[in-house]
Formats: structure tokens, sequence, C-alpha cells
């Protein structure tokens, strides 16, 4: 029997493809929907993801054929060429996209005939039943890159597209680019982040020119990648989100062997980040020891955080991670690469894993692997713990009387601008973040 899902971490397609086009300078959503629709999408978007903003054209400013019932009933594709028209006229970009909703989409119109009347304008169906926002931003994507990319005839030695951090769902994905790009660079590669800082229109344009598209998810971005592959000859590698040293050096070694890169150039490189970061992270030893910062952890994030995360503060803050929640849906296909990602943990310190995407089910699976204090005369409590999630955990790490902090979307309680959580210096920011959080309960 199915069943309900309480406070889901994601929105739909929709709000996937606007979180993509938000972080594209002058692109233009042309929605294809009832009036307030994309606003509703974008409401949750916006705080989920540490206050994100509507860009150049989204929040209110976003152009929308407002569909009534007589659409619903004779169909809408005259008022779609009619929005696109005016919205060509008024609004000033450099790219517009339709995107349709789910009552156009139940209804039939095909948003593409429509858009290929306007030269340039393009168009990804975005209905809810199509799938969630991390979807949603693969198939915007998929589009950009078979449809607005132009063939190259070849190829930028040691070039990398990067992709598989989804805007918007990951609140941090702008910094965490910035850092992916500068390891990248440690190694001799120049990488293309489509969405990057300081990245354009242009940047995507000149996508094809990479010699390989680099999916920083186990999950997310196949689309996207097989798209690169398909359309324009480039291979992809998929390379997870690393967070902290010992993830940064696998994954530099993974390019790395993939380019055929000497060891021992990719060794001197970590040499020197070693050095920094490490003497970084020294400064929290005394106290550490002294004041007993060592906890439990209980993970709640996505696919992208979840397993780095837990391996994060397992193998380089000494903690004990108890359980990890994984609240994405996904195929037992995904289920298995995620689950092959946990199996690398010593036994001592392996988290036990759910999958669920219920906010309140955490709390259940906690009880589920950590015995209940039934009056024993000797009890091994949960304790010192910290919840590491989203907004959803917060009220969870009240009554537990632990400490918190939020880094999965939704993100409601903390403004994000720059900050990141990949890479090297994404490691020392957490590990700051995560030291703070539990000082003021001392």
């Amino acid at each position: 029997m199915a069943g309900i899902i309480d406070r889901p971490r994601f929105g739909c397609a929709l709000g996937g493809a606007l979180g993509l086009l938000r972080a594209i300078p002058r692109a233009v959503p042309i929605l294809h929907a009832p009036a307030g629709c994309g606003y509703s999408v974008y409401i949750g978007l916006n705080a989920g993801a540490g206050y994100y903003g509507g860009g150049y054209c989204g929040s209110t400013s976003a152009p929308s054929s407002n569909v009534v019932e007589k659409e619903a009933v004779f169909g809408g594709e005259e008022r779609l060429r009619e929005q696109i028209a005016s919205t060509m006229e008024i609004m000033d970009g450099d790219l517009y996209v339709v995107l349709s909703s789910c009552m156009v989409e139940m209804i039939g119109d095909d948003i593409r005939s429509a858009a290929r009347i306007f030269p340039g304008v393009l168009a990804t169906p975005t209905p809810s039943f199509h799938g969630n926002s991390y979807h949603g931003y693969d198939l915007m994507l998929e589009t950009l890159i078979r449809d607005y990319v132009p063939e190259q005839a070849g190829k930028k030695p040691r070039s990398v597209n990067v992709i598989g951090l989804v805007p918007g769902q990951d609140a941090f994905y702008k910094g965490n680019l910035r850092e992916i790009k500068r390891l990248l660079a440690l190694i001799g590669l120049k990488a293309n982040t489509l969405i990057g800082e300081g990245e354009s229109l242009e940047d995507i344009r000149r996508s094809a020119e990479s010699e390989l598209t680099l999916n920083l998810s186990d999950v997310y971005g196949s689309l996207s990648a097989e798209a690169f592959k398909e359309k324009h000859g480039i291979p992809w590698l998929r390379a997870p989100l690393p967070v902290g040293y010992l993830q940064t050096e696998k994954f530099l070694l993974t390019v790395g062997e993939y380019f055929g890169l000497d060891r021992e150039m990719i060794d001197q490189a970590l040499q020197r980040e070693r050095e920094v970061y490490f003497d970084y992270l020294e400064r929290i030893s005394d106290s550490y020891n002294d004041l007993d910062f060592q906890r439990y952890g209980l993970v709640v994030a996505d696919a992208n955080y979840a397993p780095a995360v837990t391996a994060f503060v397992a193998e380089e803050l000494g903690w004990l991670p108890r359980l990890t929640v994984v609240t994405d849906p996904l195929t037992g296909e995904q289920r298995a690469r995620l689950d092959s990602r946990f199996e690398t943990f010593e036994p001592s310190i392996k988290p036990e894993v759910r999958y669920d995407g219920n906010a309140s089910a955490v709390r259940r699976h906690l009880a589920d692997t950590w015995e209940r204090n039934r009056n024993q005369k000797y009890y091994e409590a949960l304790s010192p713990l910290i919840v590491i999630g989203s907004y959803f955990e917060k009220d969870l790490a009240e009554q537990l009387k632990c400490s918190y902090l939020p880094l999965s979307f939704p993100v409601n309680s903390r403004v994000i601008f720059n900050r990141a959580y990949a890479g090297l210096s994404g490691g020392l920011t957490l590990a700051e973040d995560l030291f703070g959080a539990i000082i003021p309960g001392r």
C-alpha cells in the first residue's frame, strides 16, 4: 500500500528547472501554468535554499501564461504562444525557456511545438509526475546540452565539465563548485562548472569543448552526462562530492588516473594542501581532548551529502555516526550505489543506513537502532549527540536536547551566500560549523 510523504524535502520537477535557470545569468523562464504555480514553487525554493532569491527573472518577475478554465477545456497552446511573444518583447534576456506545469501537461498541450515557432526559444516539460526537483534539474540541463550547446569539432586538453550539484536543493552549490574548480586546477585541469562564480551562458555554450564530464553525484545528473556523451562525444566519470581531506585525496586521484596524470605531481599538490588543512584543524585538538568534543552523530541528508558528511565526521573528526537517513526516493540501483559508499567504513564506526523521506520517521529509525532505556542498572545513552540534517530536524534536536546543524534542504534557519562544504576549504568550514554548534551548549 502506498504511503504519504510527511514534509517532503524537495519540490516538483518545475522547481528543479527553475532553480537551475535562476543560477544562469540573463536566463528567462516562461511558465505555462495556472496563476500562482511558479510563485508557490519559488516560496519553497527560496527559503529552503538558505534564502536563494528570485535571481534575474524569478519570483514574481517570472512570466507566466496563467491559464484558467478556458484553456483547461479548449487547450492553452494559443495562450502560450501569445505569452512567449510578449515575454520576448518586454523581458530583456539572452535565453528563454518554456517550462510546463501539471495541468497543461494533463490536457496535452505541446509546449515544444509552441516554442519552436520562436527562434532560439527552448522548452522542457516539467510536471510533477515526471519527477521531483532533482530530476527537474537534470531535465533542464539535458535540454540545454542537446538544444542550446553547439557542437564543437575539437576538444581542449585537460578540460572538464562539472555537473551533479542541484542549485537550490544544494544551498551551498556555488561555493562547492568554486572549491571543486580550485582543486582540479591543482592538478592541471581546467573546470567548466557551467553555473559557478562568474560563469555565464557562454560557459554553457563552450561546454562541448571539454574532454570529460565529471558528475559529482551518485544519483543526480545521469541524463545530462549521457546527453554530453551522445550529442557531443564527451565521456563521463562519476566522482561523488568530496568533503574533507581524505575524500578529496580519493577524488583527485580518481580524476588524475582518468587523465593519466603523474601520481607524484598529484601527491605534491596534496602535500601542500594537507599542510595547510591540518594546520588549521590542529587548532581544535587540545580542546577536543580536554573538553571532550567527541559526539555521536545522526545525519539526515540527500544522496549527495549523506555519505560524504557521514564519512567526514567519522574519519576526520573521530565521531561515531550512529544513524544516517538518506531522504531521496531512489531506485534499487541507486541505493546499491550508495550502500557501496558505506561499505568502506570500519565496522566499529559504520552507521545504520535507512532510506526514508518522511520527516516524522527519523525519530522512529533512531529508536530502532538504539536500545531504549528500560530502567537498566547500566545504560549507555546516545549522548552527547549532534543532529546534522535539515530544518525539519530542528524539533527533533530540541526534543533530544542535543546540538544541531542544518545543511540539507530545506535550510530555512540560515542565510547562505558563498559558503561551501566541498573539498578542503569546505571541510574546514564544516568542522568549524559543527564545533561551533556544540560549544554554545556546554
